[in-house]
């Protein structure tokens, strides 16, 4: 049977790490991205919210090798190159869809994913406020996987789903199987399957091998 595989990246592709901690690394601006993180994860920032506060945070330094070097150096996870590239083998479909901006999310189609989705941002150098209709949210992973399910004749039944955080919980929720990845309890009770380590090939052969 074909399957759509979504991949979350910030926490999931991500170990430990998202893309606005990376992108702010690179500014010298580690203790002012903690800070909005920590506000995001308590409940106090919307997406919208902690977006725009971001982009202030980096619209006046952000350039394009800024963000190369934040992608470069980022802590992924092992294999995720050779993941895509066996669920293509496969005759499968697989996308990132993520709350994080577009402008990094879209590096990874070079890696071999059929297609990425975040949150719409203005180009770097960021000149424009952002918009809060294109930030993604929870409700528009399960609008999304809806969209890719038409465009590759797929149901929910046949997509799996890899997060970590309570933005994933949403999609979880409909999808035919889920992994759970380097996630806390809140989202290991409601995953078909759960992985902790640093390769993702491992956490992809649970799905393989239905253990």
């Amino acid at each position: 049977m074909t399957k759509l595989h979504l991949f979350d990246m910030d926490g999931t592709l991500l170990y430990g790490s998202a893309a606005a901690v990376e992108i702010s690394r690179q500014l010298g601006l580690e203790r002012e991205i903690a800070e909005l993180e920590r506000g995001f994860l308590a409940g106090e920032l919307t997406p919208e919210r902690f977006a725009q506060l971001a982009a202030d945070l980096w619209a006046a330094e952000l350039t394009e090798p800024h963000l190369a070097a934040a992608f470069d150096n980022a802590p992924w996870l092992a294999g995720i190159q050779e993941v895509w590239a066996d669920i293509r083998a496969h005759g499968e479909r697989c996308a990132v869809i993520s709350l994080s901006p577009d402008f990094f999310v879209a590096r990874l189609l070079s890696w071999g994913v059929d297609t990425t989705h975040g949150s719409r941002w203005p180009a770097v150098p960021i000149r424009q406020p952002v918009e809060p209709d294109g930030i993604l949210t929870a409700a528009a992973k399960v609008r999304i996987a809806d969209e890719l399910c038409v465009e590759y004749g797929l149901t929910r039944a046949d997509c799996v789903a890899y997060g970590d955080s309570m933005s994933d919980t949403d999609l979880f929720a409909v999808v035919g199987a889920s992994v759970a990845v380097n996630a806390d309890h809140h989202v290991r009770d409601v995953a078909s399957y759960a992985y902790v380590g640093r390769d993702l090939r491992e956490a992809y052969e649970l799905v393989r091998t239905g253990q």
